[in-house]
């Protein structure tokens, strides 16, 4: 045994809460996890996956809500999805225009959790509802999950060659396919 852990990180916005199109939420008051978000929280953690959270925060960049207006969005999200436990959430401040090393689809965020936690790439997943979050995925050496709820159809229709692993509806059918997916490579 390698003492490796397996993982899925996953996107914020539009993955596991809902977005608004256009809007940057920096008010805790309006964090709204999909319905789907706590079911499949909590089926990853039965089949023992630890949980993590790469987002691009880019209204912080662009001026827009401050470091400390999200982490307030971050701590009501972590209280809204308990159970479930999140080993941590990392984010990246910049602007998209701005030149950065931790801007998904950039690996330096998943990186850094996969040395800090000793995590097991071969056995690890990525959910998100962009073309970043896929290719963020690939960048770290997991498989990929698009969700095509927020700008998952969409950006399926504006990237033909996007190619993850599995699509699917929602957190939950992301989930259950990351079970299956895991215990058939493992022999479960």
């Amino acid at each position: 045994m390698s003492g490796k852990i397996k993982a899925v990180f996953m996107d914020r916005d539009g993955t596991l809460i809902h977005e608004k199109p256009g809007t940057y939420l920096s008010d805790p008051a309006k964090v709204r996890p999909y319905k789907s978000t706590a079911p499949a929280l909590a089926l990853l953690k039965e089949h023992g996956f630890k949980l993590f959270i790469v987002s691009n925060q880019s209204g912080i960049g662009r001026g827009y809500f401050t470091e400390k207006e999200v982490n307030k969005v971050h701590a009501r999200l972590l209280d809204l999805l308990k159970p479930a436990k999140i080993e941590e959430i990392v984010f990246c401040p910049h602007a998209p225009t701005e030149t950065c090393d931790c801007r998904k689809p950039k690996p330096q965020l998943g990186l850094y959790l996969i040395k800090k936690y000793n995590i097991d790439t071969a056995r690890s997943y990525m959910i998100g509802d962009k073309k970043a979050d896929v290719e963020f995925g690939h960048n770290i050496g997991v498989k990929s999950v698009l969700v095509t709820t927020a700008n998952g159809k969409n950006h399926l229709k504006k990237y033909p060659a996007l190619k993850p692993q599995k699509i699917a509806s929602n957190l939950l059918n992301a989930a259950r396919f990351i079970v299956a997916d895991d215990g058939a490579a493992n022999g479960k």
